[in-house]
């Protein structure tokens, strides 16, 4: 269950500009393990090609010689990347999508929206799908041969975005010069143009929530999106918290976009579902890629009622606890992962706020009666 990129296929290349004529910022980068590269931002096309480059975090296989300190601290600074069912449930979907939507050229594409509470995992398995859409399109065509090819594209949706700063955050992807006084129509068709040429196939939008079409810069926003799609040939898949509970979905510009767009989604993990347990499996999957020395097998799976009530079942609070207790475990030598080494951690507010320790009430005094 743990560190294998789910597999979304690709579109057919089609036609693509040479490395002579491509953006800037779509130059080819090394990535690997380099401390700037892991710097990079996933926001512009170096940085997402170095994350999808660098190889993912992993357990050491049986009999290897022992990670030094330094090495195992940074490890769980990365960590894993657990499968879960949202990820092979987009996965699954995205490429299916790319495949419907590949000879579709008069309207918008179909889409997808990932949508659930803060902190389900939506971010995580959207740049997962990326992922394995940019590895899967190298392997077809070769890293040569796709120099200059921008297989995936990821926006992040600014704060109160009005139509130009989005259609600039799309630019700056790529790369895109955007000089000062350029109009709104002029970046969104460099962008359309540019992303035509790159071949982009997946874009995706994230902090899609952002976007409000009540109002006037929102609506103009939500009307970008929807030119985009329908200009430029690639499958569009959004991502927000409580999508279908927000103005995305309501007038005719929701109306549109629900008539689009499939939702799955990214809930928080239920402690049994029927006859099984995710959780507890989640918390299986974490444990067995733990490199502590002295830990006992076993001994998180056992305490999951306690880690769902902890963490209400959300799986960044849940890697966050675990990762911080592993480091801990690292720092005072003792090499392993207990109750009590957990209640010692400070989680996310969101979290500490749900978590209500189970203790008797305190008695009154008679000096406070």
């Amino acid at each position: 269950m743990v560190n294998t990129p789910p597999s979304t296929g690709d579109a057919p290349a089609g036609s693509f500009p040479t490395a002579a004529n491509r953006p800037p910022a779509a130059a080819a980068s090394t990535g690997g393990d380099a401390p700037e590269a892991q710097q990079q931002s996933v926001t512009t096309w170096d940085g997402f090609q170095a994350f999808a480059a660098t190889p993912v975090a992993a357990p050491p296989p049986p009999g290897a010689p022992p990670r030094s300190l330094e090495e195992r601290l940074a490890y769980y600074s990365r960590f894993v990347t657990v499968r879960t069912p949202a990820i092979d449930a987009l996965a699954k979907n995205v490429r299916t999508l790319m495949i419907l939507g590949r000879h579709q050229a008069v309207t918008a594409r179909p889409s997808l929206i990932v949508t659930g509470p803060a902190g389900a995992g939506k971010t995580t398995a959207l740049l997962q799908v990326g992922r394995a859409c940019h590895l899967a399109h190298t392997r077809r065509h070769g890293p040569t041969a796709t120099a200059g090819q921008v297989p995936v594209a990821y926006v992040l949706v600014p704060p109160a975005a009005s139509a130009k700063t989005l259609a600039t955050e799309f630019a700056r992807y790529l790369g895109i010069p955007v000089a000062a006084g350029m109009s709104q129509a002029q970046i969104t068709n460099a962008v359309c143009h540019t992303y035509t040429a790159a071949g982009v196939q997946l874009v995706m939008i994230d902090e899609i929530h952002r976007l409000n079409p009540r109002t006037t810069t929102g609506a103009q926003s939500a009307d970008l999106i929807k030119d985009l799609t329908e200009r430029i040939g690639a499958t569009f898949v959004y991502a927000g918290i409580d999508v279908t509970t927000t103005p995305l979905f309501t007038g005719v510009r929701g109306a549109q976009l629900a008539g689009r767009a499939s939702l799955i989604d990214c809930a928080a993990f239920p402690a049994r579902l029927g006859e099984n347990e995710p959780f507890r499996d989640l918390i299986t999957a974490m444990e067995g890629a733990l490199d502590l020395r002295h830990h006992r097998p076993g001994t998180l799976p056992q305490l999951a009622p306690y880690l769902h009530e902890r963490t209400a079942g959300r799986i960044s609070s849940l890697a966050r606890l675990i990762r911080q207790a592993a480091i801990a475990a690292l720092l005072d030598g003792t090499e392993r992962i207990t109750r009590t080494s957990l209640e010692a951690i400070r989680l996310d507010h969101l979290a500490e706020q749900h978590y209500r320790p189970h203790t008797r009430p305190r008695s009154r005094s008679a000096s406070t009666l």
